[in-house]
């Protein structure tokens, strides 16, 4: 995850310039925080207050959505934010005209989706509000109070703020229910993905590890006899599902060549197995049982030992090795006495009357605490952006000053550095995400045409520019 802080020094923050609506045409993503270590971040919703021009303009439907108004005002507000944002990014502003309709049918497709999370029963509470206004602050490196003040500054209206947060919440939540959690990847799609990038369309890249248990048919059976041998072999696989030794399963039971070795074939390239053992495998991660599956010879029941795909190549990873002692805000404990808590440990440690452990095991309030506030070795990119980027100050050794995020208050001290090559496994897992990510976005873009498609459109009068 790329860090999103910028210096408390700066006048105005890069992402308090525009409000999160802007961002795109399918919004953004809002974290729901485990531990450090979310699934993705989350913008930040701001903006100017609306021109003079604009609060002067009398305001009139321009269309309606399901009996629900969209208003001229809300048209021109979220063109002048957008206009804005592209501005700051040096990206090209379309002429006013074309800009209006690109936004009038951003703002019909959002309410559509947001209609139907109420059909849904989808609510976004106060609490999760409050924290998601938090993330933006600490992520901002600002505390709550300083967030609130900056955005009046710079012409924002509070209330406006939370409701377009409530409303990009909703959003997310909608689309993560119906979208995201239908989504699936299966090894052949990680297959298919890493066949592409090389460039191959074979299956000579893949190694696979399989073990069988085969029941031979003669070639004269009768269909008694073939009914008879499947019943075998299903009864086999049934055990092997439930847990059986699929070694001892072989050793009793199978009729091939490799049955003293517990069935088991050894890593081959998949071009020299059988089209009908790896067709029937591809699809499947390792320790998964198929079969009985019929070849001329019989029926073979088989499991995945092992998969590689050949050819992947090293991909070289930073991690760091850090504990830290959190504390969480509460009415009892305000982010002043937090940060003034740690600073005292943090002398405690400098001066040896006390070390980071010790004073993790006691006072820090997650889970690392049991072991001295160790987070373990952790990939670039795993913890939030405002711890990440405290941590990412520290050389091996150095203890940080109190870090606020949206967790409460740190105290880190990074303990180690390398770098590592990402095993087999890893880099699937890596490339897993990736086609999820890439699954999802297809979907994301059916979904929302879909719920444009199936809303009831009646246009008024045309935005006034």
């Amino acid at each position: 995850m790329t860090d999103r802080s910028t210096s408390r020094s700066n006048h105005r923050f890069p992402c308090l310039a525009v409000w999160l609506l802007c961002s795109s045409m399918f919004g953004t993503s809002v974290v729901h925080a485990q531990a450090l270590r979310p699934s993705s971040g989350l913008r930040v919703p701001a903006a100017p207050a609306a021109s003079s021009a604009t609060s002067r303009t009398a305001d009139f439907i321009v269309a309606l959505v399901n009996s629900e108004p969209i208003t001229n005002n809300e048209v021109r507000q979220r063109m002048v934010r957008l206009e804005q944002q592209l501005t700051q990014q040096s990206a090209p502003v379309p002429e006013r005209d074309q800009l209006s309709r690109q936004v009038l049918e951003q703002i019909i497709s959002e309410r559509a989706q947001l209609q139907l999370g109420a059909e849904l029963g989808i609510r976004v509470d106060e609490a999760a509000l409050t924290q998601a206004e938090q993330s933006i602050a600490a992520q901002n490196q600002l505390t709550p109070e300083e967030f609130r003040r900056r955005i009046a500054a710079d012409g924002v209206d509070i209330n406006q703020l939370r409701n377009d947060l409530r409303s990009q919440l909703l959003l997310q939540r909608v689309r993560e229910r119906e979208v995201d959690s239908k989504v699936r990847v299966t090894e052949a799609d990680i297959d298919d993905f890493i066949r592409e990038r090389q460039g191959s369309n074979d299956v000579a890249s893949l190694q696979l590890h399989l073990a069988q248990v085969f029941i031979s048919v003669p070639e004269d059976a009768a269909p008694e006899r073939v009914q008879a041998l499947q019943a075998r072999a299903q009864s086999v696989a049934d055990r092997a599902r439930a847990g059986g030794d699929f070694g001892e399963l072989a050793r009793e039971f199978s009729e091939g060549a490799e049955r003293a070795n517990g069935g088991q074939f050894g890593m081959r390239p998949a071009n020299r197995l059988p089209e009908l053992f790896v067709e029937s495998t591809r699809s499947l991660s390792a320790g998964a049982i198929t079969g009985p599956v019929r070849s001329p010879a019989g029926f073979h029941v088989l499991k995945v030992i092992e998969k590689r795909q050949a050819g992947l190549p090293d991909v070289t990873v930073n991690e760091t090795r850090a504990r830290h002692i959190l504390l969480r805000l509460s009415p009892q404990l305000s982010e002043a006495d937090a940060v003034a808590r740690l600073a005292g440990y943090r002398q405690q440690i400098a001066s040896g009357q006390a070390t980071f452990e010790a004073l993790a095991r006691e006072h820090s309030q997650d889970g690392s605490a049991q072991d001295g506030g160790n987070l373990g070795w952790a990939q670039t990119g795993q913890f939030v952006p405002e711890f990440e980027a405290a941590m990412g100050r520290l050389r091996p050794g150095e203890m940080s000053p109190p870090v606020v995020s949206r967790f409460g208050v740190h105290l880190i001290r990074v303990d180690e550095r390398r770098q590592s090559t990402l095993s087999a496994r890893d880099q699937r897992e890596m490339v897993r995400g990736l086609v999820r990510e890439q699954k999802i976005n297809e979907a994301l873009r059916t979904w929302v045409l879909d719920v444009r498609g199936r809303a009831y459109v009646e246009y008024r009068e045309a935005p006034l520019l």
